[in-house]
């Protein structure tokens, strides 16, 4: 949870500025609402430190730019509370991307911004130069469109960009949970009420995305695990089996 910093109150407008930095990138298809950017972040119900960066990430999913998601860990649960939220394979994400940037360590609370801009998870001002140069640097520059159709989901991918015809990744179905708060009895944060929102479930390959246009369709029953209410589709490059940079997303159902 090293380092504990606490970040500057400081008026939300920048934020919106840092959004709107993303204002001229193409628009997706039909139905589909941009997304501009797609924030993760790594945290803890032991985490003493984490309690501070809980608003900078709800203020966040009420953008509709951007993909906010909580990913819960495992590690910090030798400190007197056991996490009620937290998933292996998610302290595994976080491992692998400290690997793909040369980290030796991981920390909570960590916010990673596209696959590649990495932050403390409640420092705002950070958080913002990331959303905003993310931006500047072409954002998500392929299409990527999610819909319920009955009870399947089906995915849409755009083409790569023409000057980036190189680029591969693969498409992840990612449940969430829209909004839990959660009681914690013990710990560091013993006592107090945490409200969290975009809870990542799980995270399931939906296959490989080769630069040219592509199309999954899968049971809703693939969404519904734990307690998951909605879901998101992110695209994502991959090397050595460490993630890379977010290409594209889309949010499900109620974000």
């Amino acid at each position: 949870m090293t380092p504990r910093h606490r970040a500057p109150t400081r008026d939300r407008r920048a934020l919106r500025a840092a959004l709107l930095a993303c204002a001229t990138l193409a628009a997706m298809p039909a139905r589909a609402e941009p997304v501009r950017a797609v924030v993760e972040l790594f945290t803890s119900q032991g985490c003493g430190a984490c309690r501070s960066a809980d608003p900078v990430l709800r203020d966040l999913a009420h953008k509709p730019g951007v993909i906010a998601l909580t990913l819960p860990v495992t590690y910090w649960d030798y400190l007197g509370w056991k996490d009620t939220l937290a998933l292996r394979p998610l302290t595994e994400r976080q491992r692998a991307y400290a690997r793909g940037r040369g980290a030796r360590q991981v920390f909570t609370p960590q916010v990673v911004v596209d696959g590649n801009g990495f932050a403390v998870g409640s420092d705002r001002p950070a958080l913002e130069r990331l959303i905003r140069d993310a931006c500047q640097h072409g954002g998500l520059p392929v299409p990527v469109r999610g819909e319920t159709n009955g009870d399947r989901i089906l995915v849409e991918v755009g083409a790569a960009p023409e000057a980036k015809t190189e680029i591969r990744g693969d498409v992840w179905l990612v449940p969430v949970l829209r909004s839990r708060a959660i009681a914690i009895q013990s710990g560091e944060n013993g006592g107090r009420t945490a409200t969290y929102v975009n809870v990542v479930r799980g995270m399931q390959r939906l296959g490989p995305w080769t630069g040219q246009p592509t199309r999954f369709e899968v049971p809703d029953t693939q969404a519904r695990v734990a307690d998951a209410d909605s879901w998101v589709v992110l695209l994502q490059g991959a090397a050595d089996g460490k993630p890379g940079r977010i290409f594209g997303a889309a949010k499900g159902p109620g974000l």
